[in-house]
């Protein structure tokens, strides 16, 4: 047991209700990309109760039908984290979350991976804005002020100990301490730069896209991504077109969202490469490590890196695409890999290999939570903010109760409220559950949508 969180006040756990909350975002093609035509931005929302009435929220984002599916998978899990104290939770973090994720018979269909690891997901960040909420902090400054020893406690190294060891994450952690507290003091000052994607989704008119440039140019933002992937004449014109907007001083980047083989990638990417693009997102399917890598051989003559990670199934796959050398850009997703405890991981490792997180965001709670984890990378792990930035899209944001904001230069402020910032407003699960919100209620009636049946 950690002597670190025993020294905290104990809370019984009664309770974890998980809703299926969903938002109409298909009906203006928000979210669109060469592989996800038509999403419906959803998530799994996750209160952990507990007998003093403090609780904790936690969410796992998904794009409309099978967010029930992920539903069911946190329901089969609710029996491990009911009745449970935060002691014995918090204690030894590292092994409830082995318990939660490994447990005999859930992990049959997927061990740390799929449905039932979004569902972990959900759990796990729920907990971490409780252990925000009992310590009086945000998430971000919890894991800035736990002493090397603690924080490392909570990961579970099994099967990435030939990547990486505790002690030399401990090592890592300790070694970043000075001059922490003036790294504190410049994030809370200044934020943490963004960059956007609101400017690119393919379901968007030309007309639209010009107008969203200028939009986010007049708001501080020098850095911009779009999709790619359905056609190529096509692309070659939006990445003209934002250029024009944009200038040739700022950033872009573009994101193809797993669609090409590997050789189409390469060749695809030479026919945009006049762009001046920082990096190809996602350009072939996420698990395949050594695609991505032939792909990052053959641009870095043109100066084009590779991005992924944001469906990156676990810690182990991103303990591959390090090794590998297959990626420039390291993409972390909060709600991806069976939350904080995994990604505390990814984000050491990355550190010992060099390579540069810039996390994927966006989606509902997404910018909300990974804001947390880069801004403890910065006070803590990197000790930088060169070539890094965090993904902004402006969705969603107006539903929770702390929602991430943007300064004037397009950094991210820092969160002040304790937890996780995961908490939705009532009247936002009253408008959007599934399928019994009075917003969805509406549109059954009016025959925008129909009820998805089995």
């Amino acid at each position: 047991m950690s002597k670190f969180a025993l020294q905290d006040k104990c809370y019984r756990i009664t309770t974890l209700d998980a809703k299926d909350i969903r938002w109409p975002t298909s009906l203006g093609s928000h979210g669109s990309d060469a592989m996800h035509t038509d999403p419906d931005y959803s998530c799994v929302y996750v209160t952990i109760n507990t007998s003093d009435g403090l609780y904790g929220n936690g969410l796992t984002f998904t794009l409309g039908r099978g967010t029930d599916i992920v539903l069911l998978a946190v329901k089969a899990m609710k029996g491990m984290v009911e009745n449970r104290t935060s002691h014995s939770i918090f204690g030894d973090f590292a092994k409830f979350w082995r318990e939660l994720t490994s447990e005999s018979q859930l992990r049959w269909i997927g061990p740390e991976k799929g449905v039932t690891h979004l569902a972990a997901a959900a759990i796990i960040n729920a907990l971490w804005d409780l252990w925000g909420k009992i310590r009086g902090v945000p998430v971000w400054r919890l894991l800035t002020d736990m002493e090397p020893e603690e924080l490392v406690s909570t990961i579970d190294f099994r099967y990435i100990t030939d990547a990486i060891t505790p002690e030399e994450a401990i090592s890592i952690l300790k070694s970043s301490k000075e001059g922490r507290e003036s790294r504190v003091a410049s994030l809370v000052s200044n934020g943490y730069p963004a960059y956007t994607t609101q400017v690119g989704w393919l379901g968007y008119t030309d007309d639209y896209i010009r107008t969203l440039c200028q939009k986010y140019l007049a708001a501080g933002f020098t850095a911009f991504k779009i999709k790619v992937g359905q056609n190529l004449q096509n692309d070659i014109k939006r990445c003209k077109l934002v250029r024009e907007e944009i200038g040739w001083e700022n950033k872009l980047m573009v994101d193809a969202n797993q669609i090409w083989d590997v050789d189409v990638a390469i060749e695809w990417m030479k026919q945009l490469r006049e762009f001046k693009l920082l990096w190809i997102e996602e350009p072939t399917s996420p698990d395949d490590v050594l695609g991505h890598k032939r792909i990052a051989d053959a641009l870095r003559e043109y100066n084009v890196g590779v991005a992924t990670g944001e469906m990156c199934c676990n810690r182990v796959l991103f303990k591959q695409f390090l090794q590998a050398n297959a990626l420039e850009f390291c993409q972390i997703d909060s709600a991806r890999i069976g939350g904080v405890n995994e990604i505390l991981a990814v984000y050491l490792m990355a550190k010992k290999f060099n390579v540069k997180v810039c996390p994927h965001a966006g989606g509902v709670g997404l910018c909300e939570m990974v804001q947390h984890l880069q801004m403890w990378d910065f006070t803590s792990v990197s000790c930088t903010t060169d070539d890094r930035m965090v993904e902004f899209v402006d969705q969603q944001h107006e539903q929770f109760v702390n929602p991430a904001e943007i300064n004037s230069n397009a950094c991210y402020i820092a969160p002040q409220a304790a937890g996780y910032s995961t908490e939705l407003k009532p009247e936002a699960i009253a408008g959007y559950e599934y399928p019994v919100g009075t917003e969805w209620t509406k549109m059954f009636t009016e025959g925008i949508f129909k009820i998805q049946e089995y």
